[in-house]
């Protein structure tokens, strides 16, 4: 990996935390448009993540199926608009899922190979050991027993996958630095991806209306006297509660918590839809076996009538709560698919990467003024080397000075850029994006005397750092002249006001 020579991610560091996942996206490429194909991976491996939680619903015989998928696809806008990024999370939700199934059925052993694979595939395997500490939890307090073993297994397995790597030992170590760096989202010494900093207040609940519907409900419903038959819905307590906290701290975990949310109500609300038979058995065991030799004479004498009456009070509450659902999902797809509309199109700078490709001798390293950009600017142009990327951190925790300086430089807080761009980073061109924030840094950069515009449209610009430094170019000129006469008229146009408008 040669393109972010100056971070953590240099030939000698690199480490491919998600090396499983993009193996998976390899069949995507073979539709001959990576753009298409793209698309098509983030609808299945989206789908497949949605319908795994699903799955669980439906394989431990919770009432109202459909009502529980409208849902799960309902529970967040945000949640649905990463869903449809081509990325990891929708495969570390399956992950997850398979992993709860293992600890609900006791079949531990399976979670060693499970975690072998979530360690190669994406970097938030730790949620997994996080499950299966829970459930050890959650097990100890229904059957008063200390269950080592998810534990144990699942600890051999992300050792395992950790060790048995391609990049060991620099994939702990990365995998280690990265942590620390993301642990504490808002206090961060240089600007990270808006997903690491937590959500307003009312954004997050429009964001996330029907989960945190679903968290309150779920927390109303549960109920803990039969320990046994609530220990998986005391770990979906646990669980979901632990993610709902994350969501309040980074946004990120938005892409996690909703479906969690909605599988913690589900399995706090069975024992409601199980009836008064369900509650009876909540009763300590000695009541029990008082009560027992009525029960079934009880519910034999009910009445037929009041009977199918509930049943039907049922049903119509099922059909409004499946309708309001069914609302909120429309209004979220709509959100979605405006925000989609809106954001940047694929080909963004594709003419102006075309352009690099063709004019910057191959290999040599170009200055982009946005770490944000290098994902673009790599697709389109893999033959250079860039400064910034993927994450700003990379660049940080390799060399924290030079990182201040990369933010100094491209918010126009130098006056030399040129000399630091050339000499500190080793490049002779910059590529910026068309963004008000760098409208300093290129006022500064195109009046020092060291830059050419060589390159311009209505995305992107390119620079070249002159060999010695000359007068600014014409354009540069003929700007700052127009913000003179700008500045003249304003001060012609106050001397022109009335006397009273000219008091102090």
């Amino acid at each position: 990996f040669t393109w972010l020579p100056l971070t953590t991610l240099d030939q000698n560091g690199y480490v491919d935390h998600h090396l499983l996942f993009h193996i998976l996206q390899i069949p995507f490429t073979w539709f001959g448009n990576l753009t298409l194909g793209a698309k098509v991976a983030a609808t299945i491996f989206g789908s497949l993540a949605v319908f795994s939680c699903y799955w669980l619903i439906v394989r431990y015989r919770i009432s109202y199926t459909l009502v529980w998928l409208l849902a799960l696809l309902s529970c967040s806008g945000a949640f649905l608009y990463r869903l449809n990024m081509a990325k990891a999370p929708p495969i570390a939700i399956i992950f997850m899922v398979a992993g709860i199934y293992l600890l609900f059925e006791k079949r531990y052993w399976v979670l060693a190979p499970l975690m072998f694979l979530f360690v190669w595939t994406y970097s938030l395997f730790p949620t997994l050991l996080g499950a299966a500490v829970i459930w050890s939890a959650v097990i100890g307090w229904s059957e008063r027993r200390f269950e080592w073993r998810p534990i144990v297994w699942t600890l051999a397995g992300m050792t395992a996958g950790l060790v048995i790597n391609p990049y060991f030992p620099k994939n702990i170590v990365l995998f280690i630095e990265h942590a620390r760096m993301k642990l504490t989202p808002g206090q961060f010494s240089t600007d990270v991806g808006q997903e690491w900093y937590p959500y307003d207040s009312w954004v997050f609940l429009g964001n996330c209306a029907v989960a945190c519907a679903a968290m309150v409900t779920g927390y109303v419903a549960f109920h803990g006297q039969d320990r046994v038959r609530s220990a998986r819905a005391l770990f979906f307590l646990i669980f979901s509660t632990i993610l709902m906290i994350a969501t309040f701290k980074s946004r990120r975990f938005v892409e996690y918590w909703p479906p969690f949310a909605i599988l913690f109500a589900a399995f706090s609300l069975q024992p409601v839809f199980e009836g008064a038979r369900g509650l009876v058995g909540t009763l300590p065991a000695e009541v029990l076996d008082e009560l027992e030799p009525f029960l079934d004479k009880r519910e034999q004498a009910a009445d037929a009538k009041a009977v199918e009456s509930g049943e039907l009070w049922k049903t119509i509450v099922a059909c409004f709560v499946a309708l309001a659902l069914f609302a909120v999902l429309m209004v979220n797809v709509i959100g979605v698919r405006r925000e989609i509309a809106s954001s940047d199109p694929p080909d963004k700078y594709r003419a102006g990467m075309k352009w690099v490709s063709e004019h910057v001798p191959a290999g040599e390293r170009v200055f982009n003024t946005d770490w944000d950009d290098f994902p673009r600017m790599f697709f389109f142009d893999p033959s250079h080397a860039y400064i910034s990327g993927l994450d700003p951190t990379y660049l940080l925790d390799k060399n924290r000075e030079l990182a201040q300086l990369y933010d100094d430089v491209t918010l126009g807080h130098r006056d030399d850029p040129a000399q630091v761009i050339r000499d500190r980073f080793g490049a002779r061109y910059v590529f910026s994006d068309q963004e008000e924030i760098h409208d300093e840094f290129y006022a500064k950069a195109m009046n020092s005397g060291w830059f050419d515009k060589v390159y311009e449209d209505d995305d992107c610009f390119v620079l070249h750092i002159r060999d010695q430094q000359g007068e600014p170019p014409p354009e540069s000129a003929d700007d700052n002249a127009s913000d003179d006469e700008q500045g003249a008229d304003a001060n012609d146009n106050e001397a022109d006001l009335p006397e009273e408008n000219n008091a102090p």
